[in-house]
């Protein structure tokens, strides 16, 4: 693994203090609805923007994570996975 590694990598902000979320996800899992629902109104309550990528068209997505559905990565580094904590993301996004 290389010493140097993107900024996503590291968990850091974007530029201008903003936190994006992603959630990894897959058709048909009933823990992505959960964790949707969560990531959806603690993201809107904060006015942080958050969007969701299957890893099923994605082969590196697949073999990282498709063990651990869903997944929830705050500024590129995983935070959460299987169950989103409402407190533990709404703590990261402040």
């Amino acid at each position: 693994m290389p010493l140097w590694r993107r900024r996503e990598e590291r968990g850091e902000q974007q530029a201008g203090g903003q936190h994006e979320v992603l959630l990894l996800s897959r058709p048909g899992c009933h823990l992505c609805d959960d964790a949707r629902a969560v990531i959806e109104r603690v993201c809107d309550d904060l006015g942080v923007p958050w969007r969701e990528q299957s890893i099923v068209d994605d082969a590196e997505l697949t073999r990282r994570y498709a063990e651990m559905i869903p997944v929830t990565l705050v500024d590129g580094a995983q935070h959460d996975y299987f169950r989103v904590d409402e407190r533990r993301l709404r703590a990261a996004l402040r």
